[in-house]
């Protein structure tokens, strides 16, 4: 009978109802009251009692009260990406330190402006355009593994990042249908400007939380069929695919082995059977088949800053060199980077990315990213199936270059076998001279006319006679005998643990005598003639580079100092003056000066003296040094005293040139050019920073020590007396024309540093 009225009370109830009529069990239904065809107990009844577990509820799928308005739709809900509530700390790269510490000195300053109430706003500007700059020499120059890092960089926007901010609507959609979801790889529908595409990308997370749950962007085989699925859905109903890769590479565990990682292969093989458009955009790094398993489209494109390789540098590094530090060589040599890519014709596009990296600005980076999407489309959309199928297909074809039935280029032959150092082509020293005065010629008559000089032949020249006159010292060398104690001695000075050998007294000994045995018998050497023809043909060929470089400098200049005298006359006042002045000369008919009255004269004088205003000006703001010079008055005995003082010029010249030679001979002056010399052989023609600045410093203290010896000696005396007597020649020429308004021959000199003078 109980059995019977529980039977009546489960009629028209369905399971549910029974199972959540209470919140925390159900008890009290015997067994046989489910029917006593599936169990039928005889000896004992039965009853089972179970509590549901409490669990923490999830806004996912849809939370409790959805916004209507949120942008891309109500479906968005759907994704469990949502904007982080704590913005991303800032993170600095190793590189990057330099900028920082210009950020910092703004800082301070903005802050001490603040505090003290001063005007800082000059230093403020001058360090922010220092940091500008000093950001754009540095990311215009960035190095391979520089771009890996930055590519690596924990706040670069990933696939969400840029799916939301270049779509107006965007559903994810989830699953292998396989049973499981991988987060590393989101797939979705969404729009752009009225298309609609299937976006598949790999996922990192924004921060360690999500970065674990995310697996840091290296996706399982069930991603991989996750994406394949929605590829074929895609492709059924004529959706064009757009990739995003960013994966160090595919998760390699054992499950994922268990699972088949061979899914990898299966994608590969049929996304080249796609019959919809298939594009793909490195945003980060592309790792090996992890990345390739979405990225076998029409058109790969990269971000400025993104990579893409078969093995990350500091694998190969630790498989080549078996070390990960050489991870900066390795990237170098792996060619991974979007310029490279592109020149090897495997990725077809660069997309710009802002200074200091897309994480510096993401929203423009995922506009230039849109930019780029829509105008890789255009282009795609106009090719029917067959042609993009086999567009497709020519593209992974061609990489590498090769093709079959055509001969390779010699030039790109690999041999293994170690390559023999060509031997170079010995050039007669007839020839030398033949081409010496060819080259001689050349500049000779570049000097006369407006050609440019032979610049980059005179260089080779130049390059080709110092090996030349290397190699005569080194026959030299070997004749005398003193090639092995030359080698040793080049060993000593190598190993010298101070900057200046001369500092340990044994070794300077021996190079004076190595030195002094070599200039005493260097004359009896078999090819002493031939060195010696070769060094005079150097040192003319140096003296035409030095006057090829002059010339050229002060054609230079000239058309700089013509362009600007032009800007003066053409300024419209002084044309305006220039006309008015002539009129009234021409109105009163004067021929001569001796024709204008007092007035004009001062008219004309302030006319002079506004056209050299606004020449000296000009020539200021160019960076010339500018000084007006009265030349003397031409008489017969200005020009004796002329001749006169010539003539002592020339002797004093005489005697500060014996007295230079005997300082140059004194110990102290020589030791130090010895130094200078064996400083200059040992940078070489390319020196370092630190080979520069120790021959700038030897330079600097030979020429005090021998500015020091001429002041100590009667020289100064003799030079301060004959420039007393023409100061006072100067100043009795000026009596001539007191007002020194109108000379009568005016010379403008032009200065330019202290190398230059244009009279």
């Amino acid at each position: 009978m109980a059995a019977a009225s529980s039977a009546a009370s489960l009629t028209g109830a369905s399971a549910s109802d029974l199972l959540t009529s209470s919140t925390s069990a159900f008890s009290g239904i015997p067994l046989r009251t489910l029917g006593k065809a599936r169990l039928v107990l005889k000896r004992r009844d039965f009853t089972i009692s179970c509590k549901l577990r409490k669990v923490k509820k999830h806004e996912y799928p849809w939370p409790d009260n959805p916004d209507p308005n949120v942008k891309g739709g109500v479906l968005s809900h759907l994704s469990p990406f949502k904007p982080l509530k704590e913005k991303p700390k800032p993170v600095t790269l190793e590189f990057e330190k330099p900028l920082v510490d210009l950020q910092k000195k703004i800082i301070d300053v903005r802050k001490m402006a603040n505090e003290t109430g001063l005007d800082f706003t000059d230093q403020i500007l001058s360090l922010e355009s220092k940091y500008q700059q000093a950001l754009k020499d540095l990311y215009t120059h960035l190095t391979p593994i520089q771009r890996v890092n930055i590519a690596r960089h924990p706040n670069r926007p990933t696939f969400l990042d840029h799916i939301f901010n270049i779509t107006e609507k965007f559903v994810e959609l989830h699953g292998d249908r396989e049973g499981y979801d991988d987060p590393a790889i989101v797939t979705g529908i969404g729009t752009i400007d009225g298309r609609r595409y299937m976006f598949i990308g790999h996922q990192k997370g924004r921060n360690t939380k999500e970065n674990i749950q995310r697996n840091f962007g290296m996706p399982t085989p069930h991603g991989y069929r996750k994406a394949l699925r929605l590829m074929e859905y895609a492709d059924h109903h004529g959706f064009p695919i757009v990739t995003f890769i960013d994966t160090p590479g595919a998760y390699a565990d054992l499950k994922s082995e268990e699972l088949g990682q061979a899914s990898i292969a299966h994608n590969l093989r049929s996304m080249f059977g796609l019959k919809v458009p298939v594009l793909s955009i490195v945003i980060g790094e592309g790792g090996s088949g992890g990345a390739l398993a979405i990225g076998c489209a029409n058109k790969l494109l990269m971000l400025e800053n993104a990579v893409f390789y078969v093995a990350s540098p500091e694998a190969c590094a630790a498989i080549l060199w078996k070390s990960a530090k050489a991870a900066p060589k390795a990237a170098e040599k792996l060619k991974i980077t979007a310029s490279e890519l592109c020149r090897l014709e495997i990725a077809d596009g660069i997309i710009p990315e802002p200074l200091g990296g897309a994480h510096a600005d993401s929203a423009w980076t995922s506009q230039q990213i849109k930019i780029a999407i829509n105008e890789s489309m255009d282009e795609l959309s106009k090719m029917n199936t067959e042609d993009l199928l086999k567009h497709r297909h020519d593209k992974f074809r061609k990489i590498g270059g090769f093709q079959e039935g055509i001969p390779i280029d010699p030039k790109r032959k690999f041999s293994m076998k170690k390559k023999d150092i060509p031997i170079p082509k010995k050039i007669s020293d007839a020839e030398l001279e033949v081409e010496v005065q060819k080259l001689k010629q050349q500049i000779l008559e570049a000097k006369g006319s407006s050609a440019e000089p032979p610049t980059l032949d005179l260089d080779d020249m130049i390059k080709k006679l110092k090996k030349e006159v290397d190699h005569e010292y080194s026959e030299a060398v070997k004749a005398m005998g003193l090639a092995d104690r030359l080698s040793k001695l080049k060993e000593e000075v190598t190993k010298a643990n101070s900057q200046n050998p001369f500092a340990d007294p044994l070794l300077k000994d021996k190079i004076e005598k190595v030195k002094a045995e070599f200039d005493q018998g260097v004359s009896a050497a078999p090819n002493y003639g031939k060195l010696q023809n070769k060094l005079g043909m150097l040192k003319e060929l140096y003296k035409l580079k030095h006057l090829s470089e002059t010339n050229k400098e002060a054609a230079t200049l000239k058309q700089e100092l013509m362009t600007i005298f032009d800007d003066v006359l053409n300024n419209p006042r002084i044309k305006e003056n220039y006309e008015s002045l002539k009129d009234e000369i021409q109105s009163i008919g004067a021929s001569s000066p001796s024709d204008l009255d007092d007035e004009l004269k001062q008219k004309i004088i302030e006319f002079r003296k506004e056209v050299d205003l606004q020449l000296t000006n000009a020539l200021k703001s160019a960076g010339l040094d500018v000084k007006f010079v009265s030349a003397k008055q031409r008489g017969d005995r200005d020009e004796g005293s002329l001749s006169e003082y010539e003539s002592k010029f020339e002797e004093l010249n005489k005697d500060i040139e014996k007295e230079i030679e005997y300082s140059v001979n004194s110990s102290d002056i020589k030791s130090k050019i010895e130094l200078l010399k064996l400083e200059v052989a040992k940078a070489g023609d390319t020196p370092d920073v630190d080979s520069k600045n120790r021959i700038a410093a030897l330079v600097q203290q030979v020429k005090q020590s021998l500015v020091e010896t001429v002041d100590s000696s009667s020289l100064k005396e003799k030079y301060e007396n004959l420039m007393s007597k023409v100061s006072g020649e100067n100043g009795s020429s000026k009596k001539v024309n007191p007002t020194g308004d109108t000379p009568t021959n005016d010379e403008l000199k032009v200065k330019v540093g202290t190398n230059h003078t244009f009279s």
